[in-house]
């Protein structure tokens, strides 16, 4: 694997992308997209002690208790501040929190998730690009901005007509930054620089802002 030009530094916070091969689309139903979003959660943990397969065999009691152990310990390889599932790509903004947390993190999650597809679908091999973008989010400006920019990406791409509709994007950390849902992303700094959730979505729905934005941060964003 080639030498990754951006060092990823713990208590850092970066913009993560990736792709899958040929430009597959993946992230197409809500079952496929459920499985994804739990993988994500998963293997945010540090030491889950079942691969996910054998976690999600176990009964609803039997998967609380091993959710509620996860959690009290709370040893993560990241945050995860925001997140995004397009059909051939994902977006992620987190925070590495150990030494290769984050890398660690990509790794199980694109395995895991790759074991479950090709499963799924009788397909073999690889499902992502070999190495993974990432960015580093310099300061709070940035930060904020990346988090409007991940979370429009729906609408920005056309995948979703009405704005309105991005509020219940089921595949977005957005519906969970408006309440819409419950989730698991660590939301308090970015909503911290808000008065109330409905000044947030003025922020996110403001296209015109954004796109005045988009050059500032063009160097976060992924071609």
């Amino acid at each position: 694997m080639p030498r990754r030009k951006t060092p990823l530094i713990n208590n850092q916070f970066y913009h993560i992308f990736n792709r899958t091969i040929d430009g597959k689309e993946i992230f197409t139903n809500k079952k496929i997209i459920k499985r994804a979003l739990i993988t994500l959660f998963y293997y945010q943990y540090q030491n889950p002690p079942l691969r996910l397969s054998y976690f999600l065999e176990k009964s609803k009691e039997e998967q609380e208790k091993i959710w509620q152990t996860l959690k009290q310990k709370n040893k993560k390889l990241v945050e995860i501040i925001a997140y995004c599932l397009m059909p051939n790509h994902y977006h992620l903004q987190l925070k590495q929190l150990i030494d290769n947390g984050i890398s660690i993190f990509i790794s199980k999650f694109q395995n895991s998730f790759t074991k479950f597809f090709n499963t799924l679908t009788n397909r073999f091999g690889h499902l992502f690009e070999s190495q993974f973008k990432a960015k580093v989010i310099l300061n709070e400006e940035e930060l904020i901005h990346i988090n409007r920019y991940i979370h429009l990406n729906p609408y920005t791409s056309f995948l979703i007509k009405d704005i309105e509709d991005l509020k219940s994007y089921f595949a977005s950390s957005l519906p969970e930054y408006l309440n819409k849902k419950q989730g698991f992303c660590e939301k308090s700094l970015i909503l911290s620089h808000f008065k109330n959730l409905k000044e947030y979505w003025q922020f996110i729905r403001n296209q015109a802002d954004y796109q005045r934005k988009l050059n500032q941060i063009k160097h976060l964003i992924f071609d």
